[in-house]
């Protein structure tokens, strides 16, 4: 596995062709020097970008018409003189210099229009991953690794994604394949071939010159789709923006994924109030703050984009606090290098059955947003991963199963796991019942109203008040098996809302209980009949996230972390077992919906003598990061109960092993 550096910066250099003095401010030692300035110990830096633009010396003719330098090769050579690492990026679905010589190798949608904005708008082309211009990216990166050889430390392939396949190159592949072009499986299985097909060709130019380099390719996510393909990467790189249209959740939920596949990942920002490419535009302080340290948290490198003026000139309103939050980084490495998660969930994502990726299906957030804000140690799963290691796995509202996946759920329960399934999860493919025989209810078809009305009961209700709350989303109707317990109850409304009969704004009020629970529990199973985790997404109502974890305490009654703490602060854990110890993450920042775009977070609001209860064996020395101060703590049974003075944005905890 390659090892990635902690503090990157991914440069971008997407620059029109019609501007004028390319690098004619560039200065070699000023450009590694502001670099070291802000703690930054690798940089992407471009060979083509988007515009189909080069920068440096090429035999082929995009090269920058106005460009004045070598550029690359003198921003390589700086930064190696600074022990700076150098990536090479190089695009590849957009390239508006090849959609102008070469049309007819853009994709081509249904309607037999090429893809991309109209003459006269502004905006990137997509390429046909079947036309022969893969060949040109192929030649072209030939020349970069046979130009710059050793020098080369990685290549970062960009825009590896296919949309429509129905050029001229497209349909011939379907009818190679045998496949049907009208057929949307086919339509996924011919995008899913193209994309990995050109993977394997850019690895393999990338392997005949370069044998040690590292290799990214980058489709803006990163979700089980890319299993097939993971062997042409070296490592991960999250793209993940929040104010670009990630949005917060996404980076966490992504990374929690990615760092079960065995690979070293890097999380990638921005320093961009907005999104990608917005010149002089600045994030807060404590958002970028927040966002790399969170990466260091979840088990990641760190990388914040920025885009180079055309001139060559770096901004120093932009690494000014990239060098403030590097040094942050830098003084935390010691306690993220070779770090594992501890977690003891696994949460099955729903993209692993999704035909393309949605970035953050709802199912996925509300699970994130309850086990985080429970403080549950857990990771994003799919049926390859190795179950064995988690004590409960939560199959969230729609994880339909095939036959080798509902034998995988069966195996796992079998050798004694645990398992929270809500909604449609557990239902066969077919959709006649419930794929595994040890779910404790017969599946009776879709519940006869929605809204309806759950009202907890027994264990559930734990800490809730007696009342019957709304289900936005409609449930399962199903029957009660053998020696299965009822934990909540499903209460209709008068009647459905329609234009006959309607009561009031939104919908009718709870009238009388139904024959048909709503959560039910046989030994290690519970089965919520409504999709609850994608119905807190959309709509908050505390009940449901009181409700899931209440139903996580029945299944894990002793978790790994016990706080008292507001929800708002995050938890994670990590180990390091070189070093015989275990780091504990504390994270306290809190992005609020204050403007009509992205969440926005400005201020860091600190928590004082927070009690954490670990469960683990007592170590020999419990103390601060990056403080080092000796924390005391106390041994309760099987927890480790300690109390934090101070987190201010961000603390660590470190136990070290007896």
């Amino acid at each position: 596995m390659h090892t990635l550096r902690f503090r990157q910066v991914h440069l971008d250099f997407h620059t029109s062709e019609k501007i004028p003095g390319i690098g004619s401010e560039f200065n070699p030692e000023e450009f590694a020097e502001t670099l070291k300035r802000a703690h930054v110990n690798s940089v992407t830096l471009f060979s083509r970008c988007h515009h189909g633009m080069i920068y440096h010396e090429t035999r082929f003719p995009a090269k920058h018409p106005h460009l004045t330098c070598d550029l690359l090769a003198l921003q390589i050579e700086a930064c190696h003189k600074h022990d700076i690492r150098c990536p090479i990026y190089i695009t590849v679905g957009w390239d508006e210099y090849m959609a102008k010589h070469h049309p007819e190798w853009l994709e081509v949608d249904a309607s037999g229009k090429r893809v991309g904005p109209p003459p006269l708008q502004p905006g990137w082309h997509k390429h046909c991953f079947a036309s022969p211009y893969i060949d040109y990216v192929v030649e072209q990166t030939d020349e970069v690794l046979e130009r710059f050889d050793d020098e080369v430390d990685g290549i970062f392939f960009d825009i590896i994604f296919q949309n429509e396949v129905f050029s001229v190159w497209a349909l011939e592949e379907f009818e190679k394949q045998g496949w049907d072009p009208a057929d949307p499986k086919a339509q996924n299985a011919m995008r899913e071939l193209l994309v990995n097909r050109t993977k394997e060709r850019l690895s393999c130019t990338v392997r005949q010159r370069n044998k040690h380099c590292t290799i990214f390719f980058n489709s803006g996510h990163v979700n089980p789709r890319i299993r097939p393909s993971l062997h042409t990467y070296t490592h991960l790189e999250l793209e993940s923006l929040p104010s670009g249209g990630w949005g917060y959740a996404h980076f966490p939920i992504t990374m929690r994924y990615a760092r079960t596949l065995g690979l070293d990942c890097l999380g990638m920002t921005g320093k961009f109030a907005v999104s990608w490419g917005h010149f002089n535009s600045y994030k807060p302080q404590a958002a970028l703050e927040y966002e790399c340290l969170q990466m260091l948290a979840l088990g990641a490198k760190c990388s914040v984009g920025d885009q180079l003026h055309p001139t060559g000139k770096l901004d120093p309103a932009t690494y000014d606090p990239i060098g403030r939050v590097y040094a942050m980084v830098e003084e935390r490495e010691e306690w993220c290098a070779d770090a594992e998660p501890i977690t003891e969930v696994g949460v099955f994502n729903v993209e692993a059955l999704q035909p393309q990726h949605m970035r953050v299906p709802s199912a996925n957030l509300g699970a994130y947003r309850i086990l985080q804000e429970g403080r549950h140690q857990f990771d994003f799963i799919d049926g390859e991963t190795d179950w064995s290691r988690y004590r409960v796995v939560v199959l969230p509202d729609e994880v339909v199963m095939d036959d080798t996946l509902a034998d995988k759920v069966q195996s796992y329960l079998d050798a004694g796991g645990a398992l929270l399934c809500t909604g449609s999860s557990g239902l066969g493919t077919d959709g006649s019942g419930f794929a595994l025989r040890t779910m404790p209810g017969k599946y009776m078809g879709d519940l006869p109203f929605s809204p309806d009305f759950v009202r907890p009961l027994g264990a559930l209700a734990e800490g809730i008040a007696d009342a019957q709350y709304v289900m936005y989303q409609r449930g399962v109707q199903v029957v009660p098996g053998d020696g299965a317990e009822v934990l909540a109850e499903v209460w209709e409304p008068y009647f459905e809302r329609t234009y006959q009969h309607f009561c009031s704004h939104a919908h009718t009020p709870p009238a009388r209980p139904s024959e048909h629970p709503a959560v039910l529990k046989l030994g290690r199973v519970v089965y919520f009949a409504h999709p609850v985790f994608s119905t807190f997404a959309q709509v908050g109502m505390l009940f449901y996230k009181q409700a899931v974890l209440n139903a996580l305490k029945l299944l894990l009654p002793n978790p790994l972390v016990q706080t008292d703490a507001p929800s708002s602060l995050q938890v994670t854990w990590n180990r390091q077992p070189a070093q015989s110890r275990s780091v504990v993450y504390l994270l306290h920042y809190i992005p609020e919906k204050r403007v009509l775009g992205a969440d926005y977070l400005e201020d860091v609001i600190p928590l004082y003598h927070v009690e954490l209860r670990l469960r683990t064996k007592p170590p020999k020395r419990a103390y601060l990061a990056p403080q080092r101060t000796d924390l005391p703590f106390e041994v309760q049974g099987e927890y480790v109960r300690l109390t934090v003075p101070e987190v201010r944005g961000h603390q660590m905890m470190v136990l070290e092993e007896g």
